[in-house]
C-alpha cells in the first residue's frame, strides 16, 4: 500500500468510527522524545513554552504498544511531535521491539532529515523500520532558515541524508518505503519547490505528496502570519483527499501519545491542552475510551465544539 493511500485511510472517519464509543485506532503515533532541533514556523512546538518533558522510559513504551497491539493496533509510529532521531539509541530500541519482539506489522517515522544519517537509517532498516518520511517544507537555504530559524546547513544535510537514505536501502536490500511530504504554503511556493523536488527529492522517494498548512496552535499562528501565509482550516489530512474540518478525524481514527505517556485527541498537541488520558494510570483502551474522550467525541459530532479544548482550533473558524 502506498503511503498516501495509508494517510488517506487515517483521514476519512468511515460510518461506523462515527461513534463516542471506539474499537482501536488503525494508526498510533507514539513520541519518543519531545525534543526537536527545528523552530518551524507552523510547527505546534512553537507553543511549548515549557522545556520539553523527557524522553518516554522504554519499558512504558513496551507496554503501552504491547497493549496496543494486543486491542487492535496494527500502525504505529515512532513520533508525534518532536524529532525522533534526536534519541537514535531509544528510537533504535523501540523500533527494534515493535519489529522484532512485537511483530507490529507497520512501524513508521517522519523526520526533518537532519540527523538521519546513514548509520543510524541502516541500523533501523535492519530493524525492520516499514516507511521513513522526510518532511521538507523550504525550496532553497534562504527560506529554510527563515522557516525553521536554525543554521542554513540544515537544509543541504537533510537533502544528503535523504539521498544517502536511498543507497542504504538498496544496498541493503530492505522494504523500507522512503517517502517525503511538503507543506504548501501556497501557490508560489509550489512553484519555488519544483525544481528541488525534481531534482533532489523525488528521484530518491517512491512517493512525494503534499500537505496544506495549517495551525498548530497561537504561537504559530503569528509566526506563520508574519510570513504571509495563511493557514486553511484546521488538518484536512493531504492535498488530493482533503476532509471537513469538523469532526476531526484526529478524535476518532488515529491515536496520539505524547513522551509524557499522554493520550492526547489532537495531532498537535503540544501543551497538553487536548489531554484524554494518563497512560500511567489507565491501559490504552480504557484512555482511549475515556469519559473525557466520548465527550468530546459526542461534541465533534454534533459539529458544536464550544466550550471544547477544540473551540480555539483555527479549523472551527469556519463553522462559527
Amino acid at each position: 500500500m502506498s503511503i498516501t493511500k495509508r494517510v488517506d485511510a487515517v483521514t476519512a472517519i468511515p460510518a461506523e468510527r462515527l461513534r463516542t464509543v471506539l474499537p482501536a485506532p488503525r494508526a498510533v503515533k507514539v513520541e519518543i522524545t519531545g525534543r526537536c532541533n527545528y523552530r518551524c514556523a507552523f510547527c505546534a512546538l512553537r507553543a511549548r513554552s515549557a522545556p520539553p518533558k523527557p524522553d518516554m522510559d522504554l519499558q512504558f513504551f513496551k507496554k503501552i504498544t504491547t497493549e496496543m497491539l494486543e486491542a487492535g493496533v496494527r500502525e504505529i509510529g515512532v513520533f508525534y511531535l518532536g524529532e525522533s532521531f534526536l534519541a537514535p539509541e531509544l528510537l533504535l530500541s523501540c523500533v527494534q521491539f515493535l519489529k522484532r519482539d512485537l511483530g507490529m506489522p507497520y512501524v513508521f517515522l517522519t523526520t526533518n532529515g537532519s540527523f538521519a544519517g546513514p548509520k543510524i537509517v541502516a541500523e533501523l532498516m535492519r530493524s525492520g523500520l516499514d516507511s521513513l518520511k522526510w518532511s521538507i517544507n523550504a525550496a532553497d537555504p534562504l527560506q529554510f532558515h527563515q522557516v525553521t530559524e536554525v543554521s542554513p546547513r540544515m537544509w543541504e544535510q537533510s537533502l544528503v541524508n535523504l539521498r544517502q537514505a536511498w543507497y542504504v536501502r538498496e544496498s541493503l536490500g530492505t522494504q523500507c518505503g522512503i517517502y517525503a511530504s511538503s507543506i504548501l504554503y501556497d501557490e508560489e511556493h509550489r512553484v519555488r519547490m519544483e525544481p528541488l523536488l525534481q531534482e533532489r527529492v523525488r528521484p530518491w522517494v517512491d512517493e512525494h505528496y503534499w500537505l496544506p498548512l495549517y495551525s498548530m496552535g497561537s504561537v504559530a499562528t503569528v509566526r506563520v502570519g508574519e510570513l504571509g501565509w495563511k493557514p486553511g482550516p484546521g488538518n484536512q489530512g493531504r492535498i488530493g483527499a482533503l476532509r471537513e474540518p469538523l469532526p476531526c478525524w484526529a478524535v476518532f481514527t488515529e491515536g496520539h501519545v505524547t513522551s509524557a505517556g499522554l493520550l492526547s485527541a489532537c495531532c498537535f498537541d503540544a501543551d497538553d491542552s487536548w489531554i484524554m488520558a494518563d497512560l500511567h494510570q489507565v491501559s490504552f483502551m480504557d484512555g482511549w475510551n475515556s469519559e473525557a474522550f466520548q465527550n468530546l467525541r459526542s461534541a465533534h459530532l454534533a459539529l458544536q465544539v464550544d466550550g471544547t479544548a477544540c473551540a480555539k482550533c483555527i479549523a472551527m473558524q469556519v463553522h462559527k
